[in-house]
């Protein structure tokens, strides 16, 4: 087996270059002679723009250009795309949100850009921009989803009554309905997801280069594969041929789902290069990736849940205020509908499920895609339902849900919202896991906590999520003159690891090691189209790879025959290397290939994927911990992983994607609030000093380890895993703080100060 093969636990290939300063991401590219760029933000949330003047601005020594909404006009631009639709129950089409790059009438959340100053140096660019004065007509703001749909609340949108800008659902109300009227106990759950600010380490900087003999624009930016928005920016926005422009993406400091979509900043940028016919450079800060960055979650939802007597549940009801923000991104309709309600019935049997999604449009920054993108927003519902149900029959928390799970044998399985599974075993999975957490010595645990003044909880939760389907990925394989192979490929690391993990794929199937394999992404001219998003890469990308692969293999064959006067069905290959069945015949790989060159049987290969069908990666997440009542500061003891993955191409890289991802979830359920003034709109939490990411000493020693049943659904039998770890842990920590709390429920983010209000409550109430 060679060194580079699938299963290995090799470190990534990658870290050497980004550990050691030579990465190459945008803000390193560094044209000559480039201007800059700043970009002059709102600081209201809702507020009509009565007139905009630049005179004073546009003298500053150094500034070269003021734009405003006027010169947006003048060039013809057209609007940022919404690209999912969200149709109303009655089959009408959503309502959409018109959004200029720069706005001219009224801004609708903080940070909304509003002109764009241009300079030899950036400190000239601030100083203009201080310079520019806008007259604002401030208006009231809308920022909670369900209390924007209330009389009385403001109106974003004069086409938008009550800011609800799609009113959607799935499943059949009529059946549900009839399972309601047959419950012996029906049980009421509210569940707040609360809005996460995304915060990748690198910000999302963006380069126009414009070359006059072409008229064609050149765009750095950092995103989740520039194919995504090569059409989009070039025809929709700049109006013009996607020939004239070429997207380029180097290395990429974390993306989460935020990266992919289309900003007013990459066309801010690429529109002032055409413009001046310069080079033009925009650095942003962390304080506008507060304000601009997409954001995530911010549902509220009203689960009704019909049980029979023996604890099944038989049907559901959910009604979810999905709040959008000020405009509709990209896929922003898509992620509280299609998305994320495929997954609410989770890994349980439950044969009804009827959903109702209220798209609501607020003076916030707008929300899109965030790690899980929805499935995260289903698994914690399900499983705080799961929690709550079991309370409310007096059911153990893992009794309720064996009660519940699908069984193997009913495999593959259809659910009452249109998935199908093709592969689970979801009641031994959560048993390995409780037995790993030492489920049953926790009492003891609890008992010696107490003796030292602490609250000491676990809890449990279980996910599954939908991933690895969607658009086509194309592996571009081809040979190069020094030996080596080069694979072109759309979709764009973002930090996963997918110069090491392709290389592991296509070297263990033709036996060479990845040291042979260079990985050429985020070049529109180069690449073909592809996105990363969704646990794509290795269930599309990767299987593109492997079938790729196998193909120059069988195309080898033929080659081998030839020069070696042979007969195909005579030709075996193994470790790099063709031989003649029984002889001392043999040809390595590349010199096959130089045999072939030119030839009709040359070896490079194309090889497009389309997926077969999704697949399901779940797992089960057991989190102990304890609380200190005095301060509501949690402490996690010990938090446990029992993954279903399918296959693994790499052990260490699927840790760190868990691992990653537990530190995630954590920070949405125990530490990340984003808050907005009721009155104002204005971000609170707008910089790290008030919005807290999990520290190194709150995320714990992650116990990891997996229960594979392979994935039939594609060649590589793998299911995914990027997305997991976020998914998983929000439910398992609330419910270990309920249990610590002794209450059936408690919001996220589950901070110090809300669990020291509920763990004195008693006592604050005799204090009044």
């Amino acid at each position: 087996m060679v060194k580079f093969g699938i299963g290995q636990a090799i470190k990534r290939v990658e870290d050497q270059r980004l550990l050691t300063g030579q990465g190459n991401y945008t803000d390193d590219v560094a044209p000559d002679g480039a201007l800059r760029a700043f970009i002059l933000r709102s600081p209201y949330a809702h507020a009509k723009i009565k007139s905009v003047e630049t005179a004073d601005a546009e003298a500053v020594p150094g500034v070269v250009a003021v734009l405003t909404n006027k010169h947006v006009q003048e060039d013809g631009l057209g609007d940022l795309p919404s690209l999912a639709p969200a149709p109303n129950k009655d089959g009408s089409p959503r309502a959409d949100t018109p959004r200029p790059i720069l706005e001219g009438d009224k801004v609708r959340h903080v940070g909304t850009p509003v002109a764009l100053v241009i300079a030899e140096t950036l400190e000239a660019a601030r100083d203009a921009a201080e310079l520019v004065e806008i007259d604002y007509e401030p208006l009231g703001a809308a920022t909670d989803a369900e209390e924007a749909t209330k009389p009385g609340a403001a109106q974003l949108y004069d086409h938008i009554p009550n800011n609800i800008c799609f009113d959607w659902h799935k499943g059949d109300l009529e059946i549900n309905n009839a399972a309601f009227t047959r419950a012996a106990k029906v049980v009421e759950t509210r569940v707040v997801n609360n809005r996460i600010i995304v915060n990748s380490m690198e910000p999302r900087g963006a380069i126009g280069l414009y070359d006059a003999e072409t008229d064609r624009t050149t765009l750095y930016s950092s995103t989740q594969g520039p194919s995504f928005i090569h059409p989009h920016l070039a025809e929709t926005v700049l109006k013009i041929d996607k020939s004239k422009l070429r997207c380029l993406t180097t290395d990429v400091g974390g993306g989460f789902g935020m990266k992919i979509f289309l900003y007013p900043e990459q066309c801010l940028i690429a529109w002032a290069s055409r413009r001046l016919k310069r080079t033009v450079k925009y650095t942003p800060e962390r304080s506008e990736a507060f304000m601009a960055d997409t954001q995530g979650r911010d549902n509220i939802s009203y689960v009704t849940s019909a049980l029979d007597e023996n604890g099944k549940i038989i049907a559901m009801k959910v009604e979810t205020f999905a709040n959008l923000g000020g405009y509709l991104s990209n896929f922003a309709a898509f992620i509280p509908t299609e998305a994320g309600t495929h997954m609410l019935s989770g890994v349980y049997d439950i044969p009804s499920i009827y959903v109702n999604v209220k798209g609501v449009v607020t003076n916030t920054t707008p929300t899109d895609a965030y790690r899980g993108a929805g499935r995260p927003e289903a698994a914690y519902l399900i499983e705080r339902v799961m929690d709550n149900c079991a309370a409310e029959t007096g059911l153990t928390r893992d009794e309720i849900r064996r009660r519940n799970y699908i069984a193997p044998e009913q495999m593959p399985y259809s659910t009452t919202l249109g998935n199908v599974y093709d592969t689970g075993e979801f009641q031994t999975v959560m048993e390995k896991c409780m037995e790993r957490a030492d489920w049953s010595g926790f009492p003891t645990r609890k008992a010696e906590s107490e003796k030292r003044g602490k609250l000491r909880g676990i809890g449990l939760g279980y996910y599954i999520e939908k991933c690895g389907g969607g658009n086509p990925e194309t592996a571009d394989i081809r040979f190069t003159e020094d030996d080596k192979i080069e694979i072109y490929i759309g979709n764009q690391s973002n930090g996963q690891g997918h110069e090491t993990a392709y290389a592991q794929v296509l070297g263990d199937v033709l036996g060479i090691d990845g040291e042979r394999i260079k990985i050429v992404q985020g070049d529109t001219d180069r690449t073909p189209p592809g996105l990363t998003g969704g646990s794509r890469a290795l269930p599309v990308g990767g299987v593109a790879v492997l079938l790729g692969g196998r193909e120059i293999v069988e195309k080898g064959k033929k080659v081998a025959g030839r020069v070696m006067e042979a007969a195909i069905e005579d030709i075996e290959f193994a470790d790099g290397t063709f031989t003649v069945a029984g002889t001392d015949k043999t040809m390595s790989l590349f010199d096959v290939n130089r045999a072939a060159e030119g030839e009709e049987e040359a070896l490079d290969t194309v090889h497009q994927r389309t997926p077969e069908a999704a697949t399901f990666p779940n797992g089960c997440h057991v989190c102990e911990l304890e609380i200190d009542p005095d301060t509501g500061i949690v402490e996690i003891q010990k938090y446990t992983v029992v993954d279903d993955f399918g296959s693994v191409i790499n052990p260490n890289m699927l840790a760190g994607q868990v691992h990653g991802g537990v530190g995630q979830g954590l920070g949405q359920a125990l530490y990340e609030r984003t808050v907005y003034d009721e009155e104002s709109g204005q971000l609170v939490t707008g910089s790290y000093m008030d919005y807290h990411l999990p520290r190194a000493d709150q995320v714990p020693w992650i116990d990891f380890t997996t229960h594979n049943v392979w994935c039939k659904t594609n060649p590589l039998g793998i299911k995914g895993s990027g997305e997991a770890g976020a998914i998983g842990a929000p439910p398992a920590a609330i419910s270990a703080v309920c249990d610590a709390l002794g209450v059936v429920n408690i919001d996220m983010p589950a901070t110090p100060e809300k669990i020291w209000a509920v763990a004195n409550e008693g006592r604050l109430a005799a204090a009044e």
